[in-house]
Formats: C-alpha cells, sequence, structure tokens
C-alpha cells in the first residue's frame, strides 16, 4: 500500500460515521454552497471599492476559470482514477457518487487555491479567512473519498500558480497598482510593494 493510498483511507475512514459530518464535507465539495458567501464577498468588494473590484473582478475570474480548465485538461493526462473507484475499503458516501473517472488534480482544491492566493497577492489580510476555507475544502474531496491527498496537493499547487500570478499581473499594471495603494494603509502599502 502506498503512502498516498494509506493517508487516503485513514482520512476517508473517517466518513459514515456521524450523518451531520458526512452532510457538511459533502456540502463543502456542491459548488452552490459557495455562492452565496461568493455573491457577498463580491457585493462587499464592489461597494467598498467598485472601481478596483470591476477591473479586478474579470481578473479573478479569468484565473478561477483557467484554473477549472487546466485541472480539467491535466485529468485527461496522468488519468489517475479516482480512488471511490479504485480502493475497494473506501467508504462511499452514497448521496456523493464518485465523480468523473479521474482525480488528478482535484479541481475543487485548485479553484479554491486560485482564489485564496488571488486574494492573498492583492490583500495579504484575507488569508486568514481564505486559506482555513481551501483546507476544509480539500480535506473534503479525501473525506468523501474523490480524491487522494496527492490530488489535493496537486490542485493547491495548479491553482496558487495560477491565482498568485494572475494577482501579481494585475499589480504590474500601474493603473490598478496606484489606485490599489490609494486605499491601503501604510503598512499594507510596504507589504504591497514587496
Amino acid at each position: 500500500m502506498s503512502v498516498d493510498e494509506a493517508l487516503f483511507l485513514a482520512i476517508n475512514g473517517l466518513a459514515g460515521q456521524s450523518a451531520v459530518v458526512d452532510y457538511f464535507f459533502l456540502q463543502l465539495g456542491n459548488r452552490s454552497t459557495l455562492y452565496l458567501p461568493g455573491a457577498c464577498a463580491i457585493v462587499y468588494w464592489i461597494w467598498s471599492n467598485r472601481r478596483e473590484a470591476l477591473l479586478g473582478g474579470p481578473v479573478l475570474g479569468a484565473a478561477v476559470g483557467l484554473t477549472d480548465f487546466v485541472g480539467g485538461q491535466l485529468k485527461w493526462v496522468f488519468e489517475r482514477v479516482r480512488p471511490c473507484r479504485a480502493v475497494t475499503e473506501a467508504v462511499k458516501i452514497e448521496s456523493s457518487g464518485c465523480g468523473g473517472l479521474f482525480s488528478f488534480p482535484s479541481n475543487h482544491a485548485a479553484n479554491t487555491a486560485a482564489l485564496a492566493a488571488f486574494l492573498q497577492v492583492l490583500y495579504p489580510k484575507s488569508g486568514w479567512i481564505t486559506w482555513p476555507i481551501v483546507a476544509l475544502v480539500g480535506f473534503s474531496r479525501v473525506f468523501i473519498g474523490a480524491h487522494y491527498v496527492t490530488d489535493v496537493l496537486g490542485g493547491w499547487m495548479l491553482g496558487g500558480v495560477i491565482g498568485g500570478g494572475a494577482a501579481w499581473a494585475l499589480l504590474q499594471w500601474p493603473r490598478f497598482r496606484k489606485k490599489l495603494e490609494s486605499v491601503v494603509t501604510p503598512i499594507e502599502k510596504a507589504e504591497v510593494r514587496s
């Protein structure tokens, strides 16, 4: 048994013991669960700095879209069968299904990491909210049996590179950078420049 399979079984083995916990982790993997908090965050971003949101929002959307596309294509390159299909000891939560055939990288993990990395580069203080969500979503993918731990780690790396890179590129645009610097405190200005 590989280390990855052993880690998968250790985490996935926790499933099925509590209907409430199972439901919680199932909902974390459901894209519609993030619609309301996402919409609230967008409304807040527009309310607090409309111009910045109108410039940064499409770049963020493109970064997450690109991450999702690349992750989907990589699944066909690596062709790693999902653990819920490949590991006979996997605990399957009935309502979760198993997802597509291939698992590497986890698109859920990649997309949430792209969002968190993007926000971390632009707003360093956002990390205390975004990264715990990324960790919970990644854990949930293993918990419900859809991914191995390395699928999640691969997704985090993919999303972090694309999301962080998109935010870095946005900061290179002088007009956006000037607008961002006009609304942050002097301490945050030093963080943005470094």
